[in-house]
């Protein structure tokens, strides 16, 4: 039987979704600036230890 699909990372959490990737570029700005419109209480994942 295979393994299941998701096999959590932090690292690789962080550095595909986190803050700095986010606002590197036009559209995760635009993603970072609509999620504080909508009030989210978390904007990005959290920073990886």
């Amino acid at each position: 039987m295979p393994k299941r699909t998701y096999q959590p990372k932090k690292r690789k959490r962080a550095t595909t979704h986190g803050f700095l990737v986010r606002t590197a570029t036009p559209s995760g700005r635009k993603i970072v600036r609509a999620r504080r419109r909508k009030g989210r209480h978390q904007l990005t994942v959290k920073k990886s230890a």
